[in-house]
């Protein structure tokens, strides 16, 4: 696989690292977004191959025993996200920089490798009761869901010490002017 730069956007569910990474795509030509690969269900106008390359768990973990997988977690039981080996190379050949909107732990595992000239950021929301606020009001997870997200985010947090940067989401214009630094700085 041939390689390259790499931008990894990580954060706890509903900091807002999606909307970061649509504005560094709509700020910076060199950047292609990396669909990532989910066995979780298409939301209501979700492409597939767009959004996320949808699987079901049998062709996901047949993926992952063909090393198709640049990076993969499984986030909670059953319930896995990746990026795809053909995905980095297809947006290489192209002579661009892929964007990740990824898990923490893929993130840090992809940190971990140091084989790549790779920038990551990690997104926060200034506390816990911020990003409950946001999970709700986003509409798209139960309260049962919501839960699980926030157990996660606590434990996720610790993860922030391993990244290039942190950056704190509260004032999104402000947020995305840092990015736009950071990322102009390393392209």
């Amino acid at each position: 696989m041939e390689s390259g730069k790499i931008i990894i956007l990580t954060a706890p569910s509903g900091s807002g690292k999606t909307t970061l990474a649509r504005f560094l795509l709509q700020t910076f030509d060199q950047l292609l977004f990396s669909v990532s690969a989910t066995t979780r269900p298409a939301r209501a106008g979700e492409t597939n191959g767009k959004d996320y390359y949808f699987m079901d768990k049998d062709q996901f973990l047949t993926n992952v025993s063909n090393h198709a997988f640049f990076e993969y977690q499984e986030v909670y039981t059953d319930l896995y996200y990746g990026t795809l080996k053909s995905e980095m190379s297809r947006i290489w050949s192209l002579s661009k920089i892929p964007l990740l909107d990824i898990d923490v732990k893929g993130a840090y595992n992809i940190e971990s490798y140091n084989n790549y000239e790779t920038l990551s950021i990690f997104v926060k929301a200034s506390s816990i009761e911020v990003l409950k606020n946001r999970l709700v009001s986003r509409g798209t997870d139960s309260i049962e869901s919501i839960e699980k997200r926030l157990q996660k985010a606590n434990s996720e947090l610790d993860y922030a010490r391993h990244f290039d940067y942190v950056i704190t989401n509260d004032k999104l214009e402000l947020a995305q002017q840092l990015l736009k630094q950071i990322v102009s700085d390393f392209i």
